[in-house]
């Protein structure tokens, strides 16, 4: 259910936007969004921040591309969604009692993340930062350099394909310092 939630206003903001327009894609986004928000609260009992913040900055940056009739401010959204969470992750080296790499991680209990040293997390950090940070580059360059078929397939596509693949590699990085430093091993 939780997959669905985090999924389906992707799949639904793509299939509006090839049915009609960005500017009624837009909208089935702006209304797909926040019922996810919802419904991955009442599924696990909390709020997905990450989620919850994506889902303001479409409201506020998808608000402002329907009522000026300019898709630039949805070209930025993901661009300045990955910056703010680039200096989140950025800021977290810092403030708070661990990095925010370290608390995504601790989130899963399986994982013995006190087994990562405290400059290994810090290291991994700003790997974090630099990846969001990219991607942000990446998503305005295509917007201004591609039509805009192809930013709405890289949107739904790249981006997310990306930033699995980067999940998935960040996970077996993680497993593989807690094996090392499991007794035995």
């Amino acid at each position: 259910m939780l997959f669905l939630a985090d999924f389906l206003p992707l799949i639904l903001f793509l299939a509006a936007y090839f049915y009609k327009d960005i500017y009624f894609a837009v909208i089935v986004l702006m209304i797909a969004m926040p019922l996810g928000v919802l419904i991955k609260y009442l599924v696990s009992k909390r709020i997905d921040r990450i989620y919850l913040w994506s889902t303001i900055f479409l409201l506020v940056l998808g608000g402002a591309t329907v009522y000026l009739r300019n898709p630039a401010f949805l070209y930025w959204k993901p661009t300045a969604f990955y910056w703010a969470l680039a200096l989140t992750f950025f800021l977290s080296q810092w403030i708070g009692d661990k990095p925010l790499a370290q608390k995504v991680f601790g989130l899963v209990g399986e994982l013995k993340t006190d087994q990562v040293t405290p400059d290994q997390w810090r290291k991994l950090n700003l790997v974090w930062v630099v990846f969001f940070t990219s991607l942000g580059l990446l998503n305005i360059y295509v917007a201004y350099n591609f039509a805009e078929p192809d930013w709405v397939r890289f949107k739904v596509f790249g981006l997310l394909g990306l930033t699995l693949i980067f999940m998935m590699a960040q996970t077996f990085w993680v497993v593989s310092k807690i094996d090392k430093a499991s007794p035995g091993n």
